[in-house]
């Protein structure tokens, strides 16, 4: 008795998931249909263009045998694929209403396309990861600023997807180097799996993928390709704030690629529990693996880094030259980054080493006042970086010896730099008075007295201090 295509292709299926993930069966195979079984050509009709590339390219191999197995070695299959026309109602502007609508099952007006595919046979389907090469772990200057994000960013790009760091949620203020790492990972990937599907989007350009895809009735078609990715990489989550719908879409995303242990990289400009505007059950996932913050960069990587964006483009730097550059840029690897361009630019143009008066005339672009008063707020940003504190700590009452050695040292280096009253200084920390201040400067020269390390480091201080008072 003559087979139909039904049961021909329940005995494949049955074959298929034998050997492959149930996620992966459920996904890639339980939506194809059976169409028609004639001449050994088995036609199955799949519901889109990106299941019958992943079947091209992910699961040629099993359907091969399958096919075999229950044909025999003559078999062919051929596909067909849905292809919807848009609505001529479809409106061309997105409103709030748009985003809001439903995500429901789209209607298909069925125009086939016949693909004849004679096993075996492939076709490559071309994949844009859009990363950016430039972005590499080995240009990636570590400091106790990224330590935490950049080990965890290497142990993913071995593993990605199967380490405890899954989803990576990073975070900091802008220039900090969150795209740096995010896109480090992604390349990293790339390079030692090159078969992996690896994705940077902006989330920006996700909303305007999701919105568009709502309004042309195939957000399915969009999940499913987003599905199919190994690593996801999403910048800026926080611009998915207030967005309800494109929220929805990326949490079905974000639960798909989680359980099919696919890795998930997020980046934000602050940390989870302070998104506003975001899912609780969002919020929650982006806590499921590790959130490691971006911090600003302290005085000694900001020169490892400035050494070698310089080193790499064939400049060597005397170190005061270099120092100097980084004491007046503390805020940002982006805006330090931006300065060293200039200093190349400037030097390559006037045929120039890079000395101090050339890194005095490019940095004055950067600095308002080069030759500035020194303030109290210096000074404490200063030891505050030094000792690794944050500043309101200076300005607390905190006995921690760590700070109350911080707080004292600031209000030395104050008493010694500024034109300010003892009354003025006490002031700037939080409302000491003026006894405090002596007692602080005491304390600090006992400690240089008997301690010479610690005198070592006032030395050093100091040296920062007469360098950005003097410019030099």
């Amino acid at each position: 008795m003559p087979r139909n295509h039904t049961s021909i292709w329940n005995d494949c299926l049955a074959l298929i998931s034998e050997n492959i993930t149930e996620q992966g069966f459920k996904t890639w195979f339980q939506p194809i249909v059976p169409i028609r079984f004639e001449n050994d050509v088995l036609t199955i009709q799949v519901p889109n263009q990106y299941i019958y590339e992943m079947l091209e390219e992910q699961y040629l191999s099993i359907l091969k045998k399958a096919i075999r197995s229950t044909i025999g070695n003559q078999a062919k299959l051929e596909y067909e694929i849905p292809m919807e026309k848009e609505s001529p109602h479809a409106s061309n502007h997105y409103n709030k209403e748009s985003e809001e609508s439903s995500i429901g099952k789209e209607p298909f007006d069925l125009e086939k396309i016949k693909n004849p595919f004679v096993i075996p046979g492939i076709k490559k389907v071309a994949f844009e990861t859009e990363l950016n090469s430039k972005f590499r772990f080995d240009n990636l200057i570590e400091g106790k600023c990224n330590k935490l994000g950049r080990s965890a960013g290497l142990a993913i790009a071995e593993r990605p997807g199967t380490t405890s760091f899954n989803p990576l949620f990073i975070y900091g203020g802008s220039g900090l180097g969150k795209t740096h790492l995010a896109q480090a990972i992604g390349n990293a990937v790339v390079e030692k799996y090159p078969k992996k599907r690896v994705k940077y989007i902006s989330c920006e350009k996700f909303t305007n993928q999701v919105v568009y895809a709502i309004k042309n009735r195939n957000i399915g078609d969009l999940s499913l390709m987003y599905q199919s990715l190994d690593v996801l990489i999403l910048d800026d989550i926080q611009f998915l704030s207030e967005k309800e719908k494109t929220q929805e879409v990326f949490f079905f995303i974000f639960n798909e690629l989680h359980q099919s242990q696919k890795q998930v990289i997020i980046t934000s400009d602050r940390a989870p529990k302070d998104l506003g505007g975001m899912e609780d059950r969002l919020i929650s996932r982006f806590k499921w693996g590790l959130t490691a913050e971006m911090e600003a960069p302290d005085f000694e990587t900001r020169v490892a880094i400035a050494e070698s964006k310089l080193e790499a483009e064939g400049y060597t730097v005397p170190e005061n030259v270099l120092e100097f550059i980084c004491y007046n840029l503390q805020s940002n690897i982006r805006e330090l980054e931006g300065m060293l361009i200039s200093l190349i630019f400037e030097s390559s143009l006037d045929k120039r080493d890079i000395d101090m008066a050339l890194a005095k005339e490019v940095i004055q672009k950067f600095v308002n006042q080069l030759n500035k008063e020194i303030t109290v707020e210096n000074i404490q940003a200063l030891v505050a970086n030094h000792f690794h504190v944050p500043i309101d700590k200076l300005n607390g009452t905190s006995r921690k010896r760590s700070i109350v050695i911080a707080r004292q040292l600031s209000m030395y280096l104050a008493k010694n730099f500024t034109n300010n009253s003892l009354k003025s200084i006490g002031d700037s920390f939080g409302g000491k008075d003026h006894s405090t201040v002596i007692y602080s400067c005491k304390a600090v020269q006992d400690m240089m007295d008997t301690d010479i390390s610690f005198k070592g480091t006032v030395a050093e201080l100091e040296k920062k201090v007469k360098m950005s008072l003097s410019g030099v």
